[in-house]
């Protein structure tokens, strides 16, 4: 396929900073094994056309479904599309585990409302706090 049929876009790509810290943990300094930054960003372009295969497959599936949506549901179909189906149960377990950290950060959304005061009050305590913190400091 080519990146004209993606809809290929230069300036996709993947934090350099980030894709090399997943490498260093996979392959540790006392392993003896270095990666290369050449190597680094043919792993990035290569992980950018994975995504691109994937998601637009997915974009497939969910359009012949009448979804407006691409879904976890479509990503794994994709996956098995593709001939990918052995990483539908990490997929399916990474989906789990963000549901369950949204939960979290949802619940965590909601400390000014169970608060009881007004924006005006926690601004002044704030403010307080802050000017405590300089006292201390100074």
């Amino acid at each position: 396929m080519s990146d004209h049929e993606h809809g290929a876009n230069d300036d996709l790509s993947l934090p350099k900073a980030t894709v090399q810290k997943i490498v260093s943990e996979i392959l540790p300094p006392s392993s003896g094994v270095s990666f290369s930054k050449e190597a680094r960003d043919v792993l990035i372009e290569c992980c950018v056309e994975f995504i691109t295969l994937i998601s637009s497959e997915a974009n497939d599936i969910s359009e012949k479904e009448a979804k407006k949506t691409i879904a976890c549901d479509h990503i794994t179909k994709a996956l098995e599309t593709l001939g990918f189906g052995e990483y539908v149960p990490a997929v399916i377990e990474a989906a789990q585990s963000h549901k369950e950290t949204q939960k979290v950060r949802e619940k965590r959304g909601n400390k000014f409302e169970e608060s009881g005061m007004s924006i005006e009050e926690l601004q002044r305590l704030q403010e307080e706090q802050f000017a405590a913190a300089r006292n201390r400091h100074n």
